[in-house]
């Protein structure tokens, strides 16, 4: 009875690819062949501290030229791929189009990524960048928490939405230079129960990497707070 309903909902509603809608073979895929093809992963090489890629296949891993001038307050980032065709589409659709279970989807393959030397079970703590509460009643849910959560649920990582919180309802950062970014968001963030993350090595979760200006300032305030260390895992990298 069980493989009966399953194959007459694959019928009725057949698993469908997450950017361009068409039908895929295996309901575990998330991508048609063609949309996954347009998936630019990063690896190697890349920043060390920031995990810019590098267009030259046979460099080695070495600081960019913003790290070599300013180290960020976190320890490493890590993004999925670059934001851009297929990537970027299905996160505006997860992310303004109200998609949660496109953003299971994209956190699972976060999870379930190698990153190189970089490894999520090192980490302690699993934390999302918050949205201010404004921002969440507009849009209904926060699209970094979903993101957190498959890859809290994947590694057996505690997660912490409630310690770091917004408390600033900042101007939109997407039409920002890099320097309007990082003036708007300067003071945006707080902690609450700073005993819940003394001495622990977190991992900030977000959708995309832009310049970095939120993330500095969410790890900058999370080090204040006696944080050990922090690292940030974004689904893409513009």
């Amino acid at each position: 009875m069980n493989s009966f309903l399953a194959g007459l909902t694959d019928a009725l509603f057949p698993p469908r690819c997450m950017a361009c809608g068409a039908v895929l073979s295996e309901e575990k895929q998330s991508f048609c062949s063609d949309c996954f093809l347009e998936i630019k992963f990063i690896q190697s090489p890349l920043c060390p501290c920031c995990g810019q890629p590098f267009a030259e296949p046979g460099d080695k891993d070495h600081l960019c030229g913003d790290c070599l001038l300013s180290r960020s307050p976190f320890s490493a980032a890590r993004a999925l791929g670059r934001y851009e065709m297929a990537l970027m589409d299905v996160i505006h659709k997860f992310k303004y189009g109200g998609k949660i279970a496109s953003g299971v989807k994209l956190g699972k393959l976060m999870a379930e990524f190698s990153y190189g030397a970089f490894n999520i079970a090192d980490y302690s703590l699993i934390m999302p960048v918050p949205l201010h509460a404004r921002r969440l009643r507009e849009r209904g849910f926060n699209q970094s928490m979903i993101l957190a959560e498959e890859i809290s649920r994947h590694f057996s990582i505690n997660l912490d939405f409630l310690s770091l919180r917004r408390v600033v309802c900042t101007e939109s950062q997407a039409s920002l230079s890099k320097e309007m970014r990082e003036r708007n968001i300067k003071g945006a963030f707080s902690v609450a129960h700073a005993e819940k993350i003394n001495g622990e090595k977190i991992i900030l979760v977000d959708d995309v990497y832009t310049t970095g200006s939120t993330v500095k300032e969410c790890a900058r305030i999370l080090l204040k707070n006696k944080a050990a260390e922090v690292a940030v895992l974004t689904l893409a990298r513009a």
